[in-house]
């Protein structure tokens, strides 16, 4: 399952981001405008300023952030600094959430090798870890 999850080097760390459903639905009612149309204002240099800062840190919250935490990194890093240096961000924050991350291949995911990924996420079912190699 593509869970648009997306980990990035931002403002003063590294952080996870993630648009789920109810996120982008939250995001639709902020910027008054439906996610795509959001992703299509910062492709097309149209956007808005609460386009920006509302996908960080809605993607900070869907990422696991607490909500105060999130709002005071948006508000440190975001609205105290110059639009452009976020947009880059947001765009690849919501492109994940629309589309799944870039590393996610579409289909079937086959079962992870922690040690290549570095990830503690293991599969849940069974037949996700027994595919045959013929």
């Amino acid at each position: 399952m593509r869970d648009a999850r997306i980990t990035l080097d931002w403002a003063d760390g590294t952080y996870t981001f993630r648009l789920a459903w109810g996120e982008l639905e939250e995001l639709q009612e902020q910027c008054d405008a439906g996610p795509y149309v959001i992703f299509d204002r910062l492709q097309t240099r149209q956007w808005r300023i609460q386009d920006i800062s509302n996908v960080i840190r809605l993607g900070l919250i869907g990422g696991g952030m607490e909500p105060v935490k999130a709002l005071k990194l948006v508000r440190r890093y975001v609205e105290a600094r110059p639009p452009m240096e976020n947009v880059i961000y947001a765009s690849g924050i919501l492109s994940a959430g629309l589309m799944g991350a870039p590393d996610e291949p579409p289909g079937e995911p086959k079962a992870p090798n922690p040690i290549e990924t570095g990830s503690t996420t293991f599969p849940t079912e069974s037949s996700d870890l027994a595919q045959s190699t013929d």
